[in-house]
């Protein structure tokens, strides 16, 4: 979930990944096992086939992407990872429950325009849902919205998979789409009919009113998901990049939710990103999410905290996301055996492995935090010696 290079410009980043992988290494191989091992450190029990973790099925879809060796360096400049890698990990922690490991890619990332790009992810996410037995209905409902004939926006379509251990071995599909495919001036329109197709539509004004009370330029519509397969309680999501914000933004969207939202997400963002920190290199991102629990307003909404912007070196990374885990009585030990499934280099020698960190609250559930990962398939990004945007402190 990572916003770009090319849109929000950031420091050089250094050496290859010292992954142990080779430039022959192809993407899926590395891909591969980094999700293998980050299931095994979450506890998921090795299936006794051998065939490996469901979330694999996910990499098929990368289709030439996935056998492209990392020495060749990135398909495209992908919108996903900073080094442009068409993937993300990410773990999903909840009281009560087991640790869920997520992945994401890019499945038109070889593609040349946005439009291929989008043809090339509708197709492969078709295959695979044709291969897990759920309904791409939702999605066709608002294919004029997000693919039209002359594309615009930061990417197509990116799909998300959910592995959970309870109930037993069962996943959960996301998929994600661009609200500024007609231009980022028509993005709220875009959004507020979408959401009406959903049966949202006397949301919107809450949404408006607390999301993007900036204009479209600070306040920016970003992302809009579904999920599709298997879910207790199926969403439909709306993400906002808010940039040169405070935790007052966070504030101010949680405060659609009832009880103690508001001040939960101001303090978690402060814990996360800095007691006074303004984001100005890098957007706040807020998400809320609909379901048929509610038309009127959200169920839920996430604040999602850039935390690699905000410290020197993955490991005062690791120690605010063992916090915030820590603070609500999560397994604090999770981030340390991730960051070892996902790469050998030490947490001090690079910044950026972890990327975000998230705080989810709804209505129907107690928090939950979210910590997400980068593959750093192409390069690792040296550690911060000095902060190099003093506007990122106030």
């Amino acid at each position: 979930m990572a916003l770009s290079k090319s849109r929000h410009p950031y420091a050089a980043f250094g050496a290859p990944p010292p992954s142990g992988a080779g430039p022959r290494t192809t993407l899926g191989e590395h891909l591969s096992g980094q999700v293998r091992r980050l299931c095994e450190a979450a506890g998921f029990p090795a299936p006794a086939d051998g065939s490996g973790p469901p979330l694999l099925d996910l990499l098929d879809l990368l289709g030439p992407a996935a056998v492209r060796p990392l020495g060749a360096g990135p398909p495209s400049p992908s919108f996903v990872c900073d080094d442009h890698s068409p993937a993300e990990l990410s773990l999903a922690f909840g009281p009560g429950t087991r640790t869920a490991v997520r992945l994401l890619v890019e499945p038109g990332c070889t593609a040349g325009t946005l439009e291929e790009n989008g043809r090339t992810g509708r197709r492969a996410f078709g295959e695979l849902a044709a291969r897990r037995g759920f309904s791409t209905e939702p999605l066709r409902r608002v294919e004029d919205l997000f693919f039209p004939p002359l594309m615009r926006g930061s990417f197509a379509l990116w799909c998300a998979m959910e592995q959970r251990q309870e109930p037993a071995a069962s996943v959960g599909v996301k998929v994600y789409v661009d609200p500024q495919a007609h231009g980022r001036e028509r993005s709220a329109e875009v959004a507020e009919e979408a959401l009406a197709r959903f049966g949202f539509g006397r949301a919107w004004p809450a949404l408006r009113a607390h999301a993007t009370p900036r204009g479209p330029d600070r306040d920016e519509i970003l992302f809009f998901a579904l999920d599709l397969g298997d879910w207790h309680t199926p969403r439909v999501k709306v993400y906002v990049a808010h940039h040169d914000a405070t935790a007052a933004q966070a504030e101010d969207m949680a405060r659609l939710l009832p009880g103690q939202a508001a001040e939960r997400a101001g303090e978690f963002t402060r814990a996360v990103g800095g007691a006074a920190v303004r984001f100005a290199r890098r957007p706040l991102v807020t998400c809320l999410a609909f379901t048929e629990r509610d038309t009127s307003g959200p169920s839920g909404c996430t604040v999602h905290v850039p935390v690699r912007d905000h410290v020197p070196d993955d490991a005062a990374a690791r120690d605010r996301a063992t916090a915030a885990l820590r603070c609500l009585g999560l397994d604090a030990g999770a981030v340390d055996r991730a960051l070892t499934a996902m790469t050998p280099r030490h947490p001090s020698h690079g910044v950026g492995l972890i990327t975000y960190v998230s705080l989810v609250q709804s209505s129907w559930q107690p928090p939950r935090v979210n910590v997400y990962f980068s593959p750093e398939a192409y390069a690792v990004r040296p550690p911060r010696t000095a902060d190099p945007d003093p506007r990122g402190v106030r």
